[in-house]
């Protein structure tokens, strides 16, 4: 999948995410993303995020940290 794509979609997430009560909203955002991501969009959007992660909404980034992210 294309990162601006995923770019697109995990900021849809993490928009939503802002709405709910909590300060666990990007490790939130990171478990939605582990359940319902398979390993190759989770790794394209980690190696997008170490390329500078352009257009990444600031929760977004920080869930980036939450991530499971296969070895390679």
């Amino acid at each position: 999948m294309q990162p601006d794509k995923l770019v697109m979609m995990v900021n849809q997430i993490a928009t939503y995410f802002t709405t709910q009560p909590g300060t666990d909203q990007a490790e939130c955002v990171a478990a939605h993303i582990n359940d319902f991501w398979e390993p190759r969009m989770r790794t394209t959007l980690s190696k997008y995020y170490a390329d500078g992660g352009t257009g990444l909404s600031d929760l977004a980034k920080e869930a980036i940290a939450f991530l499971r992210v296969p070895a390679d």
